[in-house]
């Protein structure tokens, strides 16, 4: 029994410690929720949950390399492990229509692999760059959507006039 104990009490951290790596944690999750929230407006199949999970989870990637005192091309290792490995979820949420010949899901891959950008950031302690970041994401994914539906409103219109 004092075995368990000690393995539960061996790394806790300080006061100080255990609130700076809250607040990156929630940084992590609130940044991941800003996209993910407009993905789930859209009704994409990857939305709130999912983003809020991706950033989460990258930033506690991060966090544990820190915590294990890694040195800094350890961590950076990780980095590229996230940045190589979570391509590999995004790539799940890729579709290609074989009757249409289009291709889905290239936003919410691209929007994953951001998310797993942001919570790297945040648990790196890179507060401002996780902040303007996410906001830019979302700015990027509700924003530029209406725009490309009028160019493709305007150029479906250009081709019906032409026929």
């Amino acid at each position: 029994m004092d075995q368990i104990w000690h393995e539960l009490t061996a790394d806790l951290p300080s006061a100080s410690q255990m609130v700076t790596v809250s607040f990156r944690l929630a940084l992590a999750a609130i940044a991941g929720a800003l996209p993910g929230l407009q993905r789930e407006r859209v009704h994409v199949a990857a939305g709130l949950r999912t983003h809020m999970l991706v950033s989460l989870g990258a930033a506690i990637f991060v966090l544990a390399a820190i915590d294990a005192k890694a040195t800094v091309d350890a961590t950076t290792r990780v980095i590229q492990g996230l940045a190589t490995g979570i391509g590999f979820v995004g790539a799940g949420a890729i579709l290609k229509s074989s009757q249409s010949q289009q291709v889905h899901g290239l936003t919410t891959a691209s929007s994953i692999w951001l998310t797993a950008a942001l919570g790297t950031a945040a648990g790196l302690g890179r507060i401002w760059l996780t902040l303007l970041g996410s906001v830019f994401a979302l700015v990027i994914l509700a924003t530029l959507r209406r725009f490309e539906q009028r160019i493709a409103n305007h150029e479906q219109n250009h081709v019906e006039t032409k026929t």
